[in-house]
């Protein structure tokens, strides 16, 4: 059985964002061949894929290698994230269904929930299908694609603190849902904005010396919270 092209893609993605190969390492596709069972065709199209995706890059006599992104280029991320997150939030508020609503406030109970007990890596997965799912509501692929990159990039490129409030946290997650819920389009965009903020505050580059995060977070307006429902 033919294995596909993306799921390569997503296997080789995924061990890249783990650290399995490190930052300008060689990748041959004989022993990614090897590595993920399949032959070298679906591995050649997907060094393509990740190569185009920012993840690889093909240097002449070495052939595809890990990228080495710079400090500049992991802020950029970011700050791209702190301008299309507030973006798909305000879509969704125009465009989720019934069914993506049942998903958030689902996902809000939960995170609620074990925010309440301390539950730091149950909230990580939480949340991040919380972003998910709110990005498929804003009812834009590219939009929701141009995201689904954005994390596993950031992901790769810096560890993330756990809350200092997850309660608070979670409390945002839950203003956002309901301003979406109403139609509020705007709201949902001040409150995402603000809770994207916060976020950023706790991403630590893994790799370089700067706090890029920290002048990433410092060089954003704050948002008025007032009337958020806790």
């Amino acid at each position: 059985m033919r294995i596909p092209a993306h799921s390569v893609c997503t296997a080789i993605r995924d061990d890249i964002v783990a650290g399995v190969y490190e930052r300008g390492g060689r990748l041959t596709e004989e022993l990614l061949a090897r590595r993920y069972g399949v032959s070298r065709v679906p591995v050649r199209e997907a060094l393509r894929t990740l190569e185009a995706e920012g993840f690889v890059v093909t240097r002449r006599h070495a052939g595809a290698c890990v990228a080495e992104p710079t400090e500049q280029e992991a802020a950029d991320l970011l700050e791209m994230r702190m301008l299309l997150e507030p973006l798909g939030a305000s879509r969704a508020a125009q465009r989720r269904t019934e069914a993506h609503l049942k998903v958030l406030r689902g996902l809000v109970r939960l995170g609620q929930e074990r925010a309440r007990r301390g539950n730091s890596e149950d909230l990580r997965s939480l949340g991040g299908w919380f972003h998910e799912t709110l990005a498929q509501a804003s009812g834009s692929q590219a939009l929701t694609s141009t995201l689904t990159q954005l994390r596993h990039k950031i992901a790769w490129m810096y560890a993330v603190e756990a809350p200092a409030n997850p309660v608070e946290s979670w409390a945002e997650h839950g203003a956002i849902v309901d301003a979406v819920a109403r139609g509020d389009a705007e709201r949902a965009r001040a409150i995402t904005a603000l809770h994207t903020e916060h976020s950023t505050s706790a991403h630590r580059l893994r790799f370089g010396g700067g706090e890029r995060a920290e002048r990433v977070r410092n060089s954003q307006h704050p948002v008025n919270m007032s009337g958020v429902r806790h």
